[in-house]
């Protein structure tokens, strides 16, 4: 007949908490699983592990070729490994030159002031409108014989 017996009142805990030790001398805080979750540093071993620039402190070498390794048609094994490591450092060229592009900045108040914004207003009259413009690879304004 529990079936037609009437529903428990009251909320269940919804909060888990980690095991009491029994400290003799001190008391401990009773720290939920959660809390202990979110302190953990979990790169606390290598706190710099993630930042921009690590990959040169970590061993990031191009492996050796062995008899069974992949060689591509019309290559000798000599010619792709001298390709793989050239291509290995233009990875490198190419990591490094970002890395010193990285965190530079322009200082929204000294542009500002050297626009003229806080003293004039030519700048809205100019080709940009006062912004400053992207370098682009090409030249995409093309020759003077030719028109777009």
């Amino acid at each position: 007949v529990r079936a037609f017996s009437p529903m428990e009142s009251g909320r269940s805990s919804t909060s888990l908490n980690a095991i009491k030790k029994k400290a003799p001398v001190e008391k401990k805080e009773n720290i939920s699983i959660f809390r202990r979750v979110a302190n953990m540093d979990l790169f606390a071993p290598k706190s710099t592990q993630n930042d921009y620039g690590a990959r040169n402190k970590k061993d990031m070498s191009v492996g050796a070729l062995s008899k069974k390794s992949y060689v591509p048609n019309g290559l000798s094994k000599a010619q792709y490994d001298k390709l793989r490591k050239t291509e290995q450092k233009k990875k490198a060229a190419n990591y490094k030159r970002n890395v010193a592009k990285a965190g530079v900045f322009i200082d929204y108040t000294d542009w500002y002031i050297e626009r003229g914004t806080d003293t004039k207003d030519s700048w809205k009259k100019s080709v940009t409108n006062g912004h400053r413009m992207a370098k682009t690879k090409y030249d995409w304004q093309g020759d003077n014989d030719q028109k777009f």
